[in-house]
């Protein structure tokens, strides 16, 4: 399993990339192992400011729908247009074209309360 050191994440199974003032959000490989193939992904929460651990939207797997927690406070700014159509990038590319909102940081220092991947990686065994 992979595990970027260029990314943190949530002890949701987020992934986040900060890049300046914006951060691209998605879900961890191992989270997307656990749920299955993706077949839908809903968000519909654009132009939103959704608070740290608030829910921006939802994936429906075959066997079960989950939750998408957000791991930092932001504005949703873009959405994987991809995704619509191609639900299973999350399971094919899910660090790549798979990821899932890209938001505008409200609150920068959150970014230190996350995962490193070595303490992501401890977390998930």
């Amino acid at each position: 399993m992979q595990f970027p050191s260029e990314l943190k994440y949530s002890k949701e199974h987020e992934w986040v990339k900060v890049e300046g003032d914006t951060a691209t959000i998605g879900i961890t490989e191992f989270a997307q192992k656990e749920l299955g193939d993706i077949i839908y992904v809903d968000i519909e929460t654009l132009g939103e400011e959704i608070e740290q651990n608030g829910i921006f939207g939802s994936v429906e797997a075959v066997k079960t729908v989950s939750d998408l927690f957000m791991p930092i406070s932001g504005e949703i700014i873009e959405i994987n247009a991809l995704l619509a159509d191609q639900p299973e990038l999350v399971n094919s590319a899910p660090y790549g074209d798979g990821w899932m909102v890209k938001i505008k940081i409200t609150d920068a220092s959150q970014v230190e309360s996350l995962l490193d991947s070595e303490a992501y990686q401890a977390l998930v065994g």
